[in-house]
């Protein structure tokens, strides 16, 4: 193992260790440190010599290549975090990017679906699927994201034992292993429950064929067990294709802005739905203050009496 697969390995450890960092933020650190391992790899260079310049030069490599302002800051912020893991421990005694700025994020606002395209997924997603099982299923997942604003992958890792017996409330394990309760809207805790039996007539041919029983909600064939975010990021484009929602505006995520950004025009108090959502920084959540005032002002400009007249 060379030097480069080592601190990005170590590092890793420790923030899953130390930080309770989720799956997909460490592996989004370890593609990022990767890629500058290799940069410098190709100009002689490694981790431990690097200097600011060296880390300069890589975030305008990064920019040549076309990659945009959000991933370039989240490079530097990786490779920053690294920076001062090896510092902390003795690797280096000081920190080459420390005192960068980055390129900054560009903000943009969610974009989210109106109730009556939310109906529409709902409706397609009744009747969408190869098998009266698959369209159980695909109900299930839809009414479940709509109903709880859960990130994709709490979705898909949902573990079978955290709903069964017809919950008002289902406890999901989000980003960190951080615990939230989420409520059930009644049309989800139906739509469970029928996949929750169709789950039980599958679970017990399993035991008398002598196979193991699923452990999560939505079970798939890989190696971890459940239905992967890529499968129902498709499924969720086909989906819209039935309903007739253009599928371009439509994705797991997009389901959670919806989520939130209903909850928020209903009257929700902007501290439930940051605790809904699992956010661990209200600032985060104000985001969607932004989308309800710009559909309150299209409301405006198209409903309103004088603003037909014009």
């Amino acid at each position: 193992m060379g030097l480069a697969d080592r601190w990005i390995s170590t590092f890793l450890d420790a923030i899953a260790a130390e930080q309770g960092a989720a799956r997909n933020t460490q592996a989004a650190y370890g593609r990022d440190l990767i890629d500058f391992a290799g940069w410098l790899d190709r100009r002689g260079s490694d981790f431990a010599v690097a200097d600011r310049a060296a880390v300069e030069a890589y975030l305008i490599f990064c920019d040549a290549q076309g990659l945009s302002k959000a991933t370039r800051a989240r490079r530097l912020s990786s490779i920053r975090a690294m920076y001062r893991f090896a510092h902390d421990e003795g690797w280096r005694a000081d920190n080459p990017a420390i005192r960068l700025k980055g390129p900054g994020r560009a903000q943009s606002l969610p974009q989210t679906l109106s109730h009556a395209e939310v109906d529409r997924l709902l409706t397609a997603a009744r009747t969408h699927g190869r098998t009266p099982p698959d369209r159980l299923r695909n109900l299930a997942l839809v009414e479940l994201l709509y109903a709880t604003g859960m990130r994709v992958s709490e979705l898909v890792e949902l573990p079978v034992a955290a709903v069964r017996g017809n919950p008002s409330m289902i406890l999901v394990r989000g980003k960190g292993d951080k615990e939230r309760m989420v409520p059930l809207s009644a049309p989800a805790r139906g739509a469970l429950a029928a996949w929750l039996a169709q789950r039980a007539a599958d679970d017990e041919g399993l035991r008398l064929a002598g196979k193991p029983v699923p452990r999560h909600l939505f079970p798939g064939p890989g190696a971890a067990g459940h239905l992967t975010r890529q499968h129902f990021y498709l499924l969720i484009k086909a989906i819209a294709v039935a309903g007739g929602v253009d599928p371009s505006r439509v994705t797991p995520h997009t389901l959670r802005h919806a989520f939130a950004t209903h909850l928020l025009a209903g009257g929700a108090d902007l501290r439930v739905i940051q605790t809904l959502l699992g956010h661990a920084d209200i600032g985060t959540t104000e985001i969607y203050t932004h989308v309800l005032e710009d559909s309150l002002r299209d409301l405006v400009l198209t409903r309103h009496p004088l603003a037909r007249k014009g």
